[in-house]
């Protein structure tokens, strides 16, 4: 395979900060084990008894990092030695390494089973990765988004891949990821209370009122179409763009519906498309096909305003009667919000979308 840039390349970034995240969350108190020199740091200990969950966990959580980091060096053109090193090594070595920062962890317990767990989940993502190779799946997929995509796409088709993942943590509104500020607003409050340099506006910020039906039909809206004008940079042009546009959409609606069956129930997954979110469901399908008629530097611009308007509009949105309990009920489902990682997803994919529209517009056109 000739060197390009390797959308694998940015999904494996992004899944080694998520087991990073994964290993050492809460990230405190950090403190020197007692009783425990250098010598024996590294000399991991063997649980007394094992749990089904952790087993899977571990097994599993390290098959995408031998996948994509065997899959990221065979499309960067490393060759297929390289390849074979890329899967079968990283991960060992990153298991290892947040098992023995877990001695620090008072909260955390490392151990020897984990890291082989660990080992031997990246040594099957990188023999599937291997296998696939040998069949030829990498080359079709390879020629697979080349026939959909332009060049220089691997960091939009990341951020894409993330988008459905972040729809999972409650919003106030569907789509509306980016809502940020309220909550930097109240840790700021929380953390000058009873100093000198204590802020007295929190009466004047809580008070709450709610979008009026247009706005929130336009929240919506630019919540959904963001997505699209994002793909449309990237993009070829024709009918391959409707068929895109339409697989976003369902992407949005499932990721949704996923988020509200896991928070009320199977029966009550479709329950957030009500009266008051259909116009603007609707306002966003309408976009998104118009979206699909636009030159690609065009969409990336119209996108910086998209997001800007979003993040706006989110920001002062309250949230329905049931997101204070959504969320409480939320923060405890450990494996479904990915300790905390779906929030951190929610909040900051807008900006990070925002950041890699500019790069992409100050970039000479190809």
């Amino acid at each position: 395979m000739h060197r390009r840039q390797s959308s694998a390349t940015w999904l494996l970034l992004a899944h080694t900060g998520l087991v990073v995240y994964a290993s050492l969350y809460p990230f405190w108190p950090w403190r020197w084990p007692p009783g425990m020199g250098w010598p024996w740091l590294f000399g991991l200990p063997w649980p007394a008894r094992f749990w089904a969950f952790d087993v899977e966990a571990n097994l599993l959580g390290y098959v995408p990092l031998g996948v994509l980091g065997f899959a990221a060096a065979m499309r960067s053109g490393w060759g297929l030695r390289w390849a074979c090193a890329m899967g079968l090594l990283p991960g060992p070595l990153l298991s290892l390494l947040m098992e023995t920062l877990q001695f620090f962890l008072p909260g955390r317990v490392p151990s020897l089973s984990d890291w082989v767990l660990n080992s031997a989940g990246s040594t099957l993502g990188a023999l599937l990765g291997l296998v696939l190779h040998g069949l030829g799946g990498l080359q079709r997929w390879e020629d697979l988004r080349d026939h959909w995509f332009g060049a220089s796409s691997a960091p939009a088709l990341a951020l894409l891949a993330i988008w459905p993942l972040a729809l999972l943590y409650p919003t106030p509104l569907p789509f509306g990821l980016g809502q940020w500020l309220p909550w930097w607003r109240q840790t700021l409050l929380d953390a000058l209370a009873g100093t000198p340099w204590a802020l007295h506006w929190g009466d004047a910020v809580t008070v709450e009122h709610d979008l009026p039906p247009g706005l929130r039909a336009l929240a919506i809206g630019l919540g959904l179409v963001a997505p699209v004008l994002l793909m449309i940079t990237v993009a070829r042009p024709g009918l391959r763009r409707l068929v895109l546009a339409g697989g976003a959409i369902g992407l949005g609606l499932l990721g949704t519906a996923t988020a509200t069956a896991m928070a009320f129930g199977p029966d009550h997954a479709w329950a957030w498309l009500s009266d008051a979110t259909r116009p603007g469901v609707g306002l966003g399908v309408a976009l998104c096909l118009l979206a699909c008629l636009l030159p690609s530097r065009v969409a990336a611009a119209l996108g910086l305003f998209v997001l800007c308007a979003l993040v706006a509009l989110i920001s002062i949105a309250p949230g329905d009667p049931y997101l204070a309990l959504n969320l409480q009920a939320w923060e405890h489902g450990r494996f479904v919000n990915f300790y905390g990682l779906t929030r951190w997803a929610a909040w900051t994919w807008p900006f990070v979308a925002l950041v890699w529209l500019t790069a992409r517009l100050v970039q000479n056109p190809r």
